[in-house]
């Protein structure tokens, strides 16, 4: 509990902290920063959405039966920084989420709903003047904050199935990237390093490893095609969506034998990884709003349990998260 409760007042304190700089307007710093690309001009653009959502519920002498008390709490933080350079440009996004369930029965040990933290850096150099094309370097770091767990295990807090920034997973590549504005942004790497890092312990809880990861190995190296894209727009006054859409290709992944089922594992370039993440956010009353959010996680080096009970079997190999949040909501 104590845990949750720091883990939200940082995501708060971040989100105050980014707001005390001042912003001015994205449509006027591009307007100057193309008619001085070839000068040492420097703006920027610091924008982010802090949401915080609280759902609560409490039964008495309730005839159908339920959860007597429970809540939900949520947090979700989306920041964006732009930086002009003359014709470098420098990109920071950062997306973190985190969110606990809290029940009666189980005498309100949290259990984890969300927990991310991904970090995206670029800095690109504009090939031609008053073009949208630059020569670009990517950074992207992707973990959690805290332990997870398997809750149909009787002794679930005894054996987490991931800790704090285990695991971690970096890219590094250089690549191409086209820009319209902070709207849109597609790049792509034909030669982008990924390295998975894990504790020894989940892997050699499973003969299959973890997380892509061998079994009794703590890192995955892998090169490849890689591919990012993001999207943001504001539909309406109220109404806005972001969205991004990430593909990648290990060149070095290949195909191996499951000697004990007799079963070949499928695992080459082919086999593409994917993430796919949608947000709408609609808000009201200046300090709420409704956020849906939508990701969905295609990897094929994360193995599909068959589970006969689970109503989303059908989903496969696709790992989903689905999230309606209700609550305060504070945007810069």
């Amino acid at each position: 509990m104590k845990k949750s409760l720091l883990l939200l007042t940082a995501l708060i304190g971040i989100n105050y902290s980014w707001a005390q700089t001042e912003v001015n307007q994205f449509s006027d710093l591009k307007a100057k920063n193309d008619k001085n690309s070839n000068i040492d001009t420097v703006y920027s653009v610091l924008s982010g959405n802090f949401s915080l959502g609280v759902n609560q519920g409490m039964l008495h002498n309730w005839a159908a039966g339920g959860e007597i008390v429970s809540a939900t709490i949520n947090a979700i933080f989306n920041g964006s920084y732009i930086k002009y350079m003359g014709r470098s440009l420098w990109t920071t996004n950062l997306d973190m989420a985190y969110g606990n369930f809290y029940a009666y029965s189980n005498e309100f040990e949290p259990r984890k709903t969300d927990d991310r933290i991904d970090l995206t850096s670029k800095y690109g150099y504009r090939i031609l003047p008053k073009k949208d094309l630059y020569f670009t370097s990517l950074l992207n770091a992707k973990t959690q904050f805290t332990n997870a767990y398997d809750y149909k295990l009787p002794n679930w807090k005894d054996h987490p199935i991931s800790a704090a920034f285990s695991p971690f997973y970096l890219t590094v590549a250089p690549g191409i990237e086209y820009r319209r504005g902070s709207e849109f942004s597609v790049f792509f790497s034909p030669a982008a390093i990924r390295t998975t890092f894990v504790k020894t312990k989940f892997t050699e809880a499973s003969p299959e490893g973890a997380f892509g990861v061998a079994h009794g190995k703590s890192t995955r190296f892998e090169i490849g095609a890689y591919l990012t894209a993001r999207y943001t727009k504001a539909i309406t006054k109220n109404l806005s969506y972001n969205g991004r859409f990430d593909a990648y290709s290990n060149y070095l992944a290949k195909n191996t034998y499951d000697n004990s089922n007799n079963l070949i594992k499928k695992d080459n370039p082919g086999n593409i990884d994917i993430l796919w993440d949608n947000n709408f956010s609609y808000n009201f009353l200046k300090y709420f709003s409704i956020n849906f959010g939508l990701l969905g996680i295609y990897d094929n080096d994360i193995p599909y349990t068959k589970n006969p009970d689970d109503p989303t079997k059908g989903l496969g190999w696709w790992q989903v998260k689905e999230y309606l949040n209700v609550g305060f909501n504070y945007k810069f």
